[in-house]
């Protein structure tokens, strides 16, 4: 079983011809709302791969509460370890230009989740193959998961983002953490191969379309990505999270489970949506066969 102790939001999706500058209106060529946050995005990726899958998280008692629950739960994720906050559901504002995107998230029910909803739901963190988690939940939230983790020897794998909610004290208690570029900048220093070769099988840097990097504890492993036409990257970083997580509880070596992943982001961004495009099974192995369904 893979728990995810992170964030649920609803998405307010905007597509654009050009982003609006300093003080500039400009006109949407379209809107839609689409079930999201980081937290719930990693679940489904998994759930839709096979995993069986458990979200620990906050939503609001609102409309947009209701409907995150209920998508969880047409997608095979467990709820009952969902909590519900007097806050109003998370929400994140993204601008979709081409093949960008800008996100600005609210947190609201997500800062709501607290280290003691992690007591009463303890027995799943015990039992669980990996624990994933992210940063839009409230830093002492993340802190005591990990330490749950490290007291029941549950793998951990991490994805840093936002950025500015980690904290390097926790480095040790981390199974898998995967920065992109940008946040591994951020967070280490832009010495990519001595970040590295510092935490090896540990640090995975994600670099989009162009795959991933790690360090073997012997030499450095670049992992290809697979070249496809992006509609929309919002989910990528999630799809890959969520399926590396899949493919390293399925018993596959690091490398293998890298390349699982890359190869379900590539599906990832062929839809709109963050949790549009995320791929089954069937679809990710026909893609590695050298033909999609």
């Amino acid at each position: 079983m893979i728990t995810v102790i992170g964030s649920l939001n609803m998405d307010l999706v905007i597509q654009m011809a050009n982003f609006p500058q300093q003080g500039e209106t400009v006109l949407g060529e379209a809107f839609r709302t689409s079930p999201g946050g980081k937290g719930a995005n990693q679940a489904i990726a998994a759930a839709r791969l096979g995993s069986q899958v458990t979200m620990v998280g906050c939503v609001g008692n609102d409309d947009f509460g209701n409907t995150l629950r209920t998508n969880l739960e047409q997608e095979h994720v467990n709820t009952k370890t969902l909590m519900s906050a007097s806050a109003p559901t998370g929400v994140a504002n993204i601008l979709v230009h081409h093949n960008d995107n800008r996100i600005i998230v609210v947190p609201g029910a997500n800062y709501k989740l607290e280290p003691s909803h992690l007591d009463a739901v303890k027995d799943v963190i015990e039992q669980s193959k990996i624990v994933i988690l992210q940063l839009e939940i409230p830093k002492e939230t993340t802190a005591y998961a990990l330490k749950l983790c490290k007291d029941a020897n549950v793998p951990v794998l991490l994805n840093p983002a936002p950025a500015a909610n980690f904290d390097i004290q926790w480095i040790n208690d981390i199974t898998y953490i995967t920065p992109n570029e940008i946040e591994c900048a951020q967070l280490f220093g832009d010495d990519f191969e001595g970040i590295l070769e510092k935490y090896p099988n540990k640090m995975i840097i994600t670099l989009g379309s162009d795959g991933a990097r790690y360090f073997d504890g012997e030499y450095p492993i670049h992992v290809p990505g697979y070249m496809t036409k992006a509609s929309d990257t919002t989910g990528a970083g999630d799809t890959f999270n969520g399926a590396l997580a899949y493919a390293l509880t399925e018993g596959q070596s690091l490398d293998e489970a890298v390349y699982f992943a890359n190869i379900a982001a590539s599906l990832s961004v062929e839809k709109l949506g963050a949790q549009g495009g995320m791929p089954t099974l069937s679809q990710v192995y026909a893609r590695m066969a050298g033909f999609d369904e």
